[in-house]
């Protein structure tokens, strides 16, 4: 309120002064907004300008001085500045002293967790459903305000949450799924080398096919046949056989695990995702080992690989299964005290001093 007092005295004083002195006043008012402007600039020198409540008042009042075509050229702010100002002045004038809140009160930080819980914990209720449950509970709420919690939330409706995502559905398959590709390999003397591969998305169990320089069709159905043979029973609690469109991969090859009773499935072109564990294999075979020792021949990688593969199925901990080996069904169980002692923990260097492995001493 004083400050609309203030405001409208000021105003009042130079109306009388445009009365009295009408010649020069335009001139003298223009000339005190450039002063104003420039002690606003000093104060706040190398940034951007920030006009105080006293500085708009001012300025407000001397553009009643200032004819209207001069605006643009003499005041630092335009005129939407200044009836900006003044509806913020009016804004404050009738801004309401009551400080209780009107509308709806807000729903509860406990009941928006409840709602968001039960919508994951049951994907096939809808918000209406999960209404009706909270009234059962004693909290009274709206279904529009359950909608707008879930979707604040980001979960989709009932009809596109009540299956199983991608991840779900993969790790409930995994136990079925093999999947195989083709690693290449080059030699000291730049010979390219050919490496199948298979693993089983279930176990991580990697499986070495066949090791060769020219592959074919009935080479690549030959592996097909060992590992079957070398799977034994396994093979009985596989259903599907991930591989991607390379030429090797014949029907004659798919016929081998479909007598076996295994699907085959073929991944899209330049998808490596859709066969992401064998991809990842690869990558891990690169890494630690290929990319860190140069293979002479055939027969060489086929020995350094085959020690790796040991290595990899009987000692390498994996994150998908806890930490343990594909070997391994559960971990052994080590007292914590057991590591007090380091000089009882040995190291056994594998694959040609590579990839080191420690034990407990006997």
């Amino acid at each position: 309120m004083l400050l609309s007092l203030v405001y409208r005295v000021v105003r009042c004083l130079f109306g009388l002064l445009a009365v009295l002195i009408r010649s020069d006043l335009s001139r003298e008012a223009e000339l005190l907004v450039l002063r104003h402007e420039n002690q606003v600039l000093r104060r706040q020198l190398g940034g951007r300008p920030r006009w105080s409540h006293g500085d708009r008042l001012w300025l407000t009042a001397l553009s009643r001085l200032v004819h209207r075509r001069r605006w643009s050229e003499v005041l630092p702010v335009t005129p939407a500045t200044i009836l900006r100002w003044h509806r913020h002045l009016v804004a404050r004038k009738w801004t309401f002293t009551d400080r209780r809140r009107l509308g709806r009160p807000c729903t509860r930080r406990p009941v928006k967790a409840l709602i968001v819980r039960m919508a994951r914990e049951n994907p096939t209720w809808g918000h209406r459903r999960i209404q009706g449950e909270l009234a059962r509970l004693g909290y009274t709420i709206v279904a529009s305000t359950v909608w707008e919690i879930l979707h604040a939330a980001g979960i989709d409706p009932a009809p596109r949450r009540a299956g199983p995502s991608w991840r779900q559905f993969l790790t409930a398959q995994a136990h079925a799924i093999i999947a195989c590709d083709f690693l290449v390999v080059e030699t000291v003397l730049l010979k390219r080398v050919y490496v199948l591969v298979f693993i089983e998305h279930g176990t991580r169990r990697l499986h070495l096919a066949g090791v060769t320089a020219h592959p074919t069709g009935a080479w690549a159905v030959q592996q097909a046949r060992n590992l079957a043979m070398d799977l034994g029973e396994r093979i009985a609690r596989l259903r599907f056989l991930i591989h991607d469109r390379d030429p090797l991969f014949t029907s004659a090859f798919r016929e081998v695990f479909n007598a076996e009773g295994l699907r085959a499935v073929t991944t899209l072109p330049w998808t490596p995702r859709m066969n992401a564990v064998c991809e990842r294999v690869i990558g891990t075979l690169r890494r630690e080992l290929l990319d860190r020792i140069l293979i002479l021949s055939e027969r060489h990688l086929a020995l350094v690989l085959h020690e790796y593969l040991i290595h990899y199925n009987g000692h390498r901990p994996h994150q998908s299964r806890h930490q343990r080996p594909p070997n391994t069904a559960t971990q052994p169980a080590r007292d914590v005290t057991d590591l007090n002692d380091l000089r009882s923990i040995r190291r056994k260097p594998v694959v040609a001093g590579m990839i080191s492995e420690y034990r407990h001493a006997a």
